[in-house]
């Protein structure tokens, strides 16, 4: 049996689920809420700690289904809710929090010089296995005089909002563009990834040597082949 506070306040078994309450709401916004979406804005005070219950007691039978006795294992008494607790509020909690604030800032000095950001760690996970995906993420962007710029540690938050959440590495890499995109308005933005993937270390090949390595190259990244070369030069020689 289940301790925890949060259970009082619980609804009844005959009540709506609360995971089923909040893809309704998903479902009649039009809100698609595949593995890497946020769907923050769809979930109503109070209801992550119900999530977290309801989880918690789904991840039990999935333990119970592994035939793993919770009950005089010690070991295992309280995984499900630690699972549950870092499923939701860690290491997938970039789908349910709104994206952190970063507030901008005019060019006043009309900067229009390529800057680099990196390496920014990066710790996600693949949809596929839910297996880690570990590795660094190297931003480069060049702005002009309506730019507007953020401070270095908002790229940061950034990263770790789009990465922390269930996806592949080429769809991530993507997401991250556009956030910066909205958010900065560059004449040129450039984003390369390696990271190291679990589901190949402990499952399948197992090969613990293989990295995978991915860009996003737009605006004058793209047209400027120069301007492509430096950036990705200056990566070589901090790698």
């Amino acid at each position: 049996m289940l301790h925890d506070p949060v259970l009082k306040a619980f609804p009844s078994p005959t009540a709506i689920p609360v995971s089923e309450r909040i893809r309704q709401r998903l479902a009649e916004a039009g809100q698609r809420f595949h593995a890497n979406d946020n769907i923050a804005a769809h979930i109503r005070d109070g209801e992550m700690d119900e999530l977290r219950v309801e989880l918690e007691q789904q991840l039990q039978g999935v333990l119970r289904s592994l035939v793993i006795d919770t009950q005089s294992d010690h070991n295992t008494a309280e995984t499900a809710k630690r699972v549950a607790k870092m499923f939701l509020n860690e290491i997938f909690r970039g789908r349910y929090e709104a994206a952190p604030t970063a507030t901008a800032f005019p060019n006043v000095s009309q900067l229009n010089e390529l800057m680099i950001v990196g390496p920014l760690a990066v710790r996600s996970a693949c949809s596929h296995h839910l297996c880690p995906i570990l590795g660094k993420v190297w931003i480069g962007v060049l702005p002009n005089a309506s730019s507007d710029l953020i401070g270095l540690s908002k790229y940061a938050r950034l990263v770790e909002w789009v990465m922390s959440r269930p996806q592949i590495q080429e769809e991530a890499v993507i997401m991250l563009a556009d956030e910066l995109e909205r958010r900065i308005k560059p004449d040129g933005l450039a984003i390369v990834m390696e990271a190291s993937h679990f589901c190949m270390h402990w499952r399948g090949v197992k090969d613990d040597g293989a990295l995978m390595q991915n860009s996003v190259m737009r605006g004058a990244f793209l047209k400027d082949a120069t301007l492509r070369a430096e950036f990705l030069s200056l990566l070589r020689q901090r790698a």
